[in-house]
């Protein structure tokens, strides 16, 4: 199943739920908990790669849209190597959101 993700380019991005083997893997040390915690909330290093490209005729009513698939991930174990990624997930926040602004020369 694929959820579309709108974004500026008029083009939408969807995420292709195939889970590769080295995937599950990755997945299957935390599989009992992401069960069990209804509300649980993990922390991931997560890598994306290309997966499909849909560009409608020019009849079509439909935006071009581009399918990712989950290539590679790993999943913090532990509260210190989560709270790691959670500041790296700051600071590529406001790298992101800086430009034009005060904080545009952190990076």
């Amino acid at each position: 199943m694929s959820t579309p993700i709108r974004i500026d380019t008029d083009a939408d991005v969807k995420l292709d739920s195939k889970v590769l083997t080295d995937v599950a893997e990755a997945l299957e040390p935390h599989a009992a908990d992401m069960f069990k915690l209804r509300s649980g909330r993990w922390v991931a290093v997560v890598e994306f790669a290309h997966s499909e490209r849909t560009q409608p005729g020019p009849e079509e009513d439909k935006n071009p849209s581009v399918k990712i698939r989950i290539s590679d991930l790993e999943i913090a174990a532990d509260v210190a190597t989560e709270e790691r990624l959670r500041q790296t997930m700051r600071d590529l926040y406001q790298q992101r959101t800086s430009s034009g602004t005060l904080d545009a020369h952190v990076a």
